[in-house]
């Protein structure tokens, strides 16, 4: 590795602090890996307009396999399949005697799934959450939207990466990427030639000062770039 970025990892290691996840349904675990088992959570912020979650039912995307869904305080959750046995939802719901009287709770739901050979990529799980208040009304949020611009609640979405180790890895990109955030934001740098690129403050003010070194911005098709996590 090149000296200025030794340096700048050294520097910016004990800074690093990874973000944390928003109050609405989103996945929580983290990036996905392609290829790759593994499980991913679902956290659930809030109810609506202060009624408690009743029912979520999250659809799987297209490509996804071996799904399977975890019981929770939602108690056992059903599965919708499709002609071919596919799982194509799943539905936790709790009893009514369960509902809470008021949103004063957060839930995390969780599925162990296979997540396709598809680095670089992106899954978008759209999710309905119906609430019950205490008098027995229900009400409604779905997050569905998957493109910028849709007026709808944001889809959770976990970024498609290749599958790592910890410390170095070397990637080649199959896909060009345009912003670095979407599938970098817990490295702690990136490098690609003489750039470098991290989503923490303090490391990408230390690329920017450092002698020689850029600031990568993005990545195109077939790029060969270090990652450290």
């Amino acid at each position: 590795m090149k000296p200025a970025f030794l340096s700048i990892f050294a520097a910016a290691a004990a800074w690093f602090v990874p973000a944390l996840a928003s109050a609405h349904v989103s996945v929580t675990s983290g990036p996905a890996f392609a290829n790759v088992t593994q499980e991913i959570r679902f956290g659930v912020g809030h109810g609506c307009a202060g009624s408690d979650t009743y029912s979520i039912r999250i659809e799987i995307p297209a490509g996804v396999t071996s799904v399977r869904p975890q019981s929770s305080v939602f108690g056992k959750p059903s599965v919708e399949k499709n002609d071919a046995g596919d799982v194509i939802a799943v539905v936790w719901q709790k009893a009514d005697i369960d509902v809470l009287d008021a949103d004063v709770e957060y839930y995390e739901l969780a599925l162990r799934l296979k997540v396709p050979n598809q680095p670089f990529s992106t899954l978008y799980f759209p999710t309905y959450q119906i609430c019950r208040a205490a008098d027995g009304s229900l009400s409604n949020t779905d997050w569905v939207a998957m493109t910028e611009g849709d007026e709808a609640e944001p889809a959770p979405a976990a970024p498609v990466l290749p599958a790592r180790k910890p410390g170095w890895n070397q990637f080649t990109v199959a896909k060009s990427v345009a912003d670095l955030n979407d599938f970098f934001g817990d490295a702690l740098i990136v490098w690609k030639g003489e750039a470098a690129f991290s989503a923490n403050p303090t490391t990408a003010a230390l690329v920017e000062s450092t002698a020689g070194v850029g600031t990568l911005t993005s990545l195109a098709a077939g790029d060969e770039i270090w990652v450290k996590y």
